[in-house]
């Protein structure tokens, strides 16, 4: 019993000690969406979609929820972030090029159309953010629009 008391206090301290190594956070206040929004001119419905549904992992700016400042979720968030962010970070479109904005057009159109995005994991604290059959179809179609777009021209107004 006492080497469980002794392990249970280790673990306690370890746990208190780790909470204070914090990831760096992902956030922007800046206007960091402009270029993305203006040049990909997404409709009212889809910009509310990626708002809700995106740019939490998939750009430059994370609302964090409450459990974010607890170590080692917070790490764990962090990492995932970071993921998303060199699959598709919409904040940097402008640093892509013509050709890969369309392959990210068509990544966001394979993982919408499969139903891999948003995340499960994060749609367990995210229930807004699962998207309906409607919300899909309406990203599918401004992505495909706008793929197409980059194909004939240098900007898809």
């Amino acid at each position: 019993m006492k080497v469980m008391k002794k392990i249970a206090k280790l673990l306690l301290l370890l746990f208190i000690a780790i909470q204070f190594f914090r990831p760096e956070k992902n956030t922007n206040q800046g206007n960091h969406l402009a270029s993305f929004i203006t040049e990909t001119n997404p409709p009212e419905n889809v910009k509310t979609i990626l708002t809700n549904s995106c740019y939490d992992c998939h750009s430059n700016n994370t609302e964090y929820p409450w459990y974010n400042n607890i170590a080692p979720v917070s790490w764990w968030l962090s990492n995932h972030i970071k993921d998303a962010k060199a699959d598709l970070n919409l904040s940097d479109w402008d640093s892509y090029g013509k050709r890969q904005k369309e392959h990210k057009l068509e990544e966001v159109i394979e993982a919408v159309d499969a139903g891999e995005m948003p995340l499960r994991q994060y749609i367990w604290f995210h229930p807004d953010a699962k998207l309906s059959r409607e919300q899909s179809e309406a990203i599918l179609e401004w992505a495909r629009r706008t793929k197409v777009l980059y194909g004939l021209g240098p900007q898809p107004r």
